[in-house]
């Protein structure tokens, strides 16, 4: 079987299909040339990860496709549920890059705890003097309440994280549910810590120093967070997003950092990626990444692996 990796695909994860008998093509396909290519070259299985979308469009187009897998989590680039109904196969990887994430995060934590995003990009022609007194207030994660809003694998690693650093965690979910999270001390010993979830009232909102967050862009593209939710949190809040553009108003996110109720958000993702509103990329309280939270060299020979592991576990080897 053929495969295209339109976006790419680990050495490891390719070594394991092809060491399985598939054949895998790393050649980018320009989205609109994609049916044509895979119809051409009896491409059964098409891989995609942020840059390329299956659309029912391309689905119908592609009579022979049996498989589309996305490297990473959220497949809001797929129509997941009209390939289903066509007999096509949907996979992705939930579980590979949970921990390049919650890291991504935990970096985000600190540098907007610390004005680290602003201060790095003005120290080589600003004023020492100046700049030490512009970032001289920072405030410490330890003994901070945050917030994770979703608490699935990532949100749960990215409490692992926290707990670690000192922070006090309150997972939000649609109930109430205790959980169970592993932190690490001393060399590689765990402990478990318990942790009573609380669903998203404005009496949670209210309590929480941070808030990142860890959920699906909606289905009917609505923001999560909004105006009324700023509104219900607590001032100074810093918050944030490695999830999906759109979970957050960013009107409503640049309304909130103005009066004063957000004292610092971070993004990695976006509206309209890759060409996001320039408001959040200057804005001297935002820290802003493009979209990197999968991106490390461990994540990506994990997302390449288990997808290798899922195809062939759907149609063996050859």
């Amino acid at each position: 079987m053929k495969i295209l990796a339109n976006d790419g695909i680990s050495a490891a994860g390719q070594q394991a299909l092809e060491n399985a008998g598939y054949t895998v093509i790393t050649t980018k396909v320009a989205q609109d040339e994609i049916p044509n290519y895979l119809n051409t070259e009896g491409v059964e299985i098409l891989l995609v990860r942020s840059a390329t979308t299956a659309r029912a469009a391309l689905i119908d187009a592609c009579p022979n496709l049996k498989l589309i897998g996305r490297g990473g989590v959220g497949m809001d680039n797929i129509d997941v549920s009209y390939a289903r109904e066509k007999g096509i196969t949907v996979i992705n990887t939930p579980a590979s890059s949970s921990q390049s994430v919650a890291e991504l995060v935990m970096g985000h934590l600190f540098a907007i705890s610390r004005f680290l995003h602003d201060s790095f990009k003005h120290m080589e022609h600003g004023d020492f003097s100046t700049l030490k007194k512009n970032y001289g207030k920072g405030v410490e994660l330890r003994g901070k309440t945050i917030g994770i809003l979703g608490f699935g694998r990532i949100g749960q690693s990215l409490a692992s994280y926290a707990l670690g650093a000192g922070m006090n965690v309150v997972p939000i979910t649609h109930t109430e549910k205790e959980y169970e999270i592993p932190v690490l001390i001393g060399n590689g010993t765990q402990v478990l810590v318990k942790l009573q979830s609380a669903t998203m009232r404005n009496e949670t909102l209210g309590l929480l120093d941070y808030l990142s967050i860890h959920v699906p862009k909606q289905a009917n593209g609505s923001a999560v967070i909004g105006s009324s939710e700023f509104s219900a949190m607590k001032r100074g809040i810093r918050l944030v997003n490695a999830a999906r553009g759109g979970v957050i108003d960013e009107q409503a996110l640049l309304d909130a950092l103005a009066n004063g109720t957000v004292a610092a958000a971070a993004l990695d993702v976006f509206n309209n990626e890759p060409n996001p509103d320039q408001r959040l990329i200057s804005h001297p309280n935002i820290a802003c990444t493009p979209h990197i939270g999968a991106a490390t060299n461990e994540a990506q020979d994990r997302i390449g692996e288990e997808l290798a592991e899922l195809i062939i576990g759907q149609f063996g080897r050859f």
